[in-house]
């Protein structure tokens, strides 16, 4: 928690962005590797959007969210990416107050929403295998599109909340950001007002999020595995609980590294441990995504081989 300083302290205009502590020669390596991440990222998010607009077998409300779940995966890498490569070859580490603002707006903007998104495929999940005849009802194109919609919403509100509270603080004498991008612990840190009232909202607007959306997941499995056990073949079983194989490691991933980050009061006291996280959320998370979506979904393997056998014909 910052105390307030002296009103004669020169508010600031930038930041600078320490990024990850390296020696000069870790530093085009380590470039590398990031812009490899960000290639498979883009690559594989882009591949699952193409592959779910193609195939009109694909044209459910399953992928539907899913396609949705590619786009924000493609969005929240792309605010964070670029910068973080420019200032691993640049000794020019500063970003301005305006583009840390928006850089973290639109981030927690589709880190909300994805969020919430999830909570919303566990329900279409729950859906499809709880209530298979009213499903077409439930999740009718109108109902996707408002689910959609309200996740995005949600995620907008949270959003706006913690942007407006986290640079309505005054950041005064120390510039240098302990971070690879501009993020609310880190931004607390270099404060020099009093920054209990925005730790608390930070804390209590991650729980919020968290507890409802878990929830809501919990939920919705508890029902599915009720229902499935009461399918007599254990094929059957199997077969029916595999289309949320893929769901469930995804919120496993994404869940388990927000609530390490976000869900504590004082956040990580490492800041390297809480950029090591925050790779892992910002770049990892959205590498392993279409990668998980793919290898376990036999619809989607299988219209990425008849994609690809339909290129390799035509050449």
């Amino acid at each position: 928690m910052k105390l307030q300083q002296s009103s004669n302290d020169t508010e600031l205009t930038d930041f600078i962005l320490l990024g990850f502590w390296t020696s000069s020669e870790a530093r085009v390596p380590l470039f590398l590797l990031f812009l490899l991440i960000y290639l498979v990222i883009v690559l594989g998010n882009i591949s699952m959007l193409t592959v779910i607009k193609i195939d009109s077998r694909l044209h459910t409300p399953m992928y539907f969210f899913l396609q949705n779940l590619s786009f924000l995966d493609l969005c929240y890498s792309t605010v964070i990416a670029p910068k973080t490569l420019a200032t691993f070859l640049s000794k020019e580490k500063k970003i301005s107050y305006n583009e840390c603002a928006t850089q973290f707006f639109f981030f927690a903007l589709f880190v909300g929403t994805e969020g919430f998104f999830l909570a919303v495929m566990a329900y279409d999940r729950f859906s499809a295998i709880c209530s298979p005849f009213l499903y077409p009802v439930h999740m009718s194109q109108p109902a996707c599109i408002r689910l959609v919609a309200g996740s995005y919403i949600c995620g907008c509100i949270n959003s706006m909340v913690q942007t407006g509270f986290t640079f309505s603080l005054r950041f005064c004498g120390e510039n240098r950001l302990d971070h690879f991008f501009c993020d609310v612990p880190a931004l607390i840190k270099i404060s020099c007002v009093d920054t209990f009232v925005n730790e608390i909202v930070l804390f209590s607007l991650s729980a919020l999020i968290i507890i409802s959306t878990i929830t809501i997941i919990l939920v919705s499995y508890a029902y599915i595995l009720s229902t499935v056990l009461k399918i007599p073949s254990s094929h059957g079983r199997s077969k029916t609980f595999s289309t949320c194989g893929s769901h469930i490691a995804v919120v496993s991933l994404f869940y388990g590294t927000v609530f390490f980050m976000y869900a504590q009061p004082g956040s990580i006291s490492s800041p390297e441990k809480s950029k090591i996280v925050a790779v892992f959320y910002t770049l990892i998370i959205p590498m392993l995504n279409p990668l998980i979506y793919s290898l376990r979904n036999t619809e989607v393997k299988n219209a990425l081989k008849k994609i690809l056998l339909r290129k390799l014909l035509w050449h």
